[in-house]
């Protein structure tokens, strides 16, 4: 391995160490999603008055919005364990058993994008959810046979950006199933001022709205956005996160007023100049931008949407004329009535 991929790690890890610490430890720490709070407050305060595991859960939407942190919340306010795996990271049907053989009684299984499950593991899933029992098989051929194995009664906690892609039998055996949504402006500020006083980092009023307003109303980004701001207050400041020092650090990561990036700017670029405003389809976006379909589709195109700036039709994606005013490009305004769907 080379020094420089070493030097990368080492970064990678420093950030999740300081992603880890500044999460909410409690459902009271919690600030936004105030309805899948008070709705796991019930779920959780219930299960413990009764003695038992919390229900299946699935939390759902964009990427960011806190999926992993509400799966150790829970842990935390159960005072059990909690382990760790993702979809992907599930290849055979026996990973999944060797998981499920290791869980103890009321401990917690997150699966992180869990719609890449693959069927047969899939399969091993449904009976441990729902009769908290592994089916095996036992040797080849007519001597084979199926043995199962009683589980303890455990939660699974899932969580994906993909609801349509998960299977309809899976998405059935979760007893809760929860949407996050974007973060106003006032949780986004609160969340950064937590951040910045857990990193020891000075901030005014000032810098902590500009970071908040550039955020795309996703803690996670915020989080990433802090730490940069932090960077450039150090080098170019006095190490006080100001509004104009924000602002510059923001403006020099291409990240402008509405929390646009250089990528988000290429797509709506990429459909007015390239398509004419379309209607395009995704792949042809991807490949002229050269990012990842599900990239573009997860990551990028749900802030798009809820800005306005691009409309879904059923020939494909249009940028709408907020979006050529933001870019300053003049538009057709007949062209654009001429792309709306007709129903």
């Amino acid at each position: 391995m080379s020094d420089e991929r070493r030097i990368v790690s080492g970064q990678q890890q420093q950030n999740e160490r300081e992603n880890i610490a500044l999460r909410p430890q409690r459902l009271r720490d919690i600030v936004g999603q105030d309805r899948v709070r008070e709705n796991l407050r019930i779920i959780v305060d219930a299960a413990k008055a009764r003695g038992e595991p919390v229900d299946h859960i699935l939390f759902y939407g964009p990427p960011g919005l806190g999926k992993t942190s509400l799966a150790h919340v829970i842990a935390n306010e159960m005072g059990t364990t909690i382990r760790i795996t993702a979809g992907p990271s599930i290849e055979r049907a026996g990973d999944l058993a060797s998981i499920l053989t290791h869980m103890k009684q009321h401990d917690i299984l997150f699966i992180d994008e869990i719609h890449r499950l693959g069927r047969a593991v899939e399969e091993i899933l449904y009976p441990a959810m729902e009769d908290f029992a592994l089916d095996i098989v036992v040797g080849k051929g007519p001597g084979a046979k199926n043995v199962r194995l009683n589980l303890p009664r455990f939660t699974v906690i899932g969580a994906t950006t993909r609801l349509s892609l998960l299977a309809g039998p899976l998405r059935d055996r979760f007893g809760a199933r929860f949407r996050l949504d974007y973060y106003d402006q006032p949780a986004m500020e609160f969340i950064i001022n937590r951040a910045a006083k857990m990193l020891n980092v000075e901030i005014k009023p000032e810098g902590t709205s500009e970071i908040a307003r550039r955020a795309r109303g996703t803690p996670r980004v915020a989080l990433r956005l802090l730490r940069r701001v932090r960077d450039y207050a150090q080098t170019r400041g006095d190490g006080v996160i100001s509004g104009p020092i924000a602002g510059e650090a923001l403006e020099l990561m291409e990240v402008d007023h509405l929390g646009l990036d250089d990528v988000d700017r290429r797509i709506l670029s990429c459909i007015i100049e390239k398509f004419g405003g379309g209607p395009v389809g995704l792949d042809t976006i991807a490949a002229a931008i050269s990012e990842d379909r599900a990239t573009v589709n997860d990551v990028y195109e749900p802030y798009l949407l809820q800005l306005g700036f691009l409309d879904r039709t059923p020939r494909g994606r249009v940028a709408t004329p907020h979006a050529y005013e933001h870019l300053g490009i003049p538009y057709d305004a007949s062209r654009f009535d001429q792309q709306k769907p007709l129903f």
